[in-house]
C-alpha cells in the first residue's frame, strides 16, 4: 500500500555497464505467465514492467528499461528499475503506517514463509466479519484473500478504483485472531474513498505487528492450504519491499 512519503528504488540489476546506454522498453507480461514451475505451483507475483498498475499518489510511475542491451550493440544487456517500495507484489512492514515501527529488514523470516491458506471472498465490495467468520480463522495463520479483484485490478492498463477491499471492522477482527500475515489481490488493502479506511486498516494489522502482502496476483490459484514461500528485497530500514511470492499445494 500507499504511500507516505515514498522512497525511490534504483535498481542495477548487473554492476557493470562497458557500453553506451540504449533505451528499449521490456516487453509485456501477464501475471505468471512463462514462469517455470514445478506442477501444482503457483507465482503469485505480478510483473515488474513499463507500464504497470500503480497507486495514483505514488510520485512517479514505475520506469523499466534496458539501460544496454546487446541486441542492440551493447556489451552487455542490463536493466534499470526506478520504482518506490511499494511497487508491484510487495510486503508492508509496520513502518510503513506506525512511527518507529519494525521495518523490513527486522522482518522475521518466517512472517511471510510457511503455511499459508487462500479464502475466496465473495463479497462483491468489501471483506467483512460476516464471511471471514465462516473460515475458522487460527492464531498465527497466514491468510491470503481471493476475490473478483484477480485477475483484472493488476492486469489493467491502469489503476481501477472498483475493487474489493478490507473492512476495517474486518481489520481489527484479523488482529483479534491473531494472524501473522494478510494478503489481497489489489495494490492496497484498504480504499481511499471508505473514509479513513486506508489508515484505519494499516494501522490496525501493522500495529498488531501483522505483515501485509499486496498485489498477490491469486486469479489461477484454488482456495486451500499451501506453503508460502516470500521474501521481500532486503531494503535497509525500509518501510516495504517488493517480493516475489510462490504457493505450494500441501493437500
Amino acid at each position: 500500500m500507499k504511500r507516505l512519503p515514498a522512497v525511490i528504488v534504483v535498481l542495477f540489476l548487473m554492476v557493470v555497464c562497458l557500453s553506451a546506454p540504449g533505451w528499449t522498453q521490456m516487453g509485456p507480461v501477464k501475471a505468471g505467465s512463462g514462469v517455470k514451475a514445478p506442477q501444482g505451483w503457483y507465482d503469485i507475483s505480478v510483473p515488474l514492467k513499463q507500464g504497470m498498475v500503480y497507486y495514483p499518489t505514488d510520485p512517479v510511475p514505475p520506469k523499466i528499461y534496458r539501460y544496454s542491451d546487446r541486441a542492440l550493440g551493447s556489451m552487455v544487456t542490463m536493466s534499470m528499475l526506478e520504482i518506490i517500495s511499494h511497487t508491484g507484489t510487495h510486503i508492508d512492514a509496520p513502518l510503513h503506517f506506525i512511527a518507529d515501527g519494525s521495518t523490513i529488514s527486522d522482518m522475521p523470516l518466517d512472517a511471510t514463509i510457511g503455511h499459508a491458506r487462500v479464502i475466496e471472498i465473495k463479497d462483491p465490495a468489501k471483506i467483512r466479519v460476516a464471511e471471514l467468520e465462516k473460515y475458522n480463522i487460527r492464531k498465527g495463520e497466514r491468510l491470503l484473500c481471493k476475490t473478483r479483484n484477480s485477475p483484472g485490478v493488476y492486469e489493467a492498463s491502469r489503476y481501477t478504483e472498483d475493487y474489493v477491499y478490507l473492512d476495517g471492522d474486518a481489520a481489527d477482527y484479523l488482529v483479534q485472531k491473531g494472524i501473522v500475515l494478510f494478503g489481497l489481490d489489489n495494490i492496497t488493502i484498504g480504499h481511499a474513498k471508505d473514509g479513513n479506511n486506508v489508515p484505519r486498516t494499516h494501522q490496525a494489522l501493522l500495529g498488531a505487528g501483522i505483515y501485509i502482502l499486496e498485489n498477490c496476483a491469486l486469479a489461477k490459484v484454488p482456495p486451500g492450504e499451501y506453503e508460502l514461500v516470500c521474501l521481500p528485497l532486503l531494503m535497509y530500514n525500509g518501510d516495504a519491499g517488493p517480493c516475489r511470492a510462490i504457493l505450494r499445494p500441501l493437500n
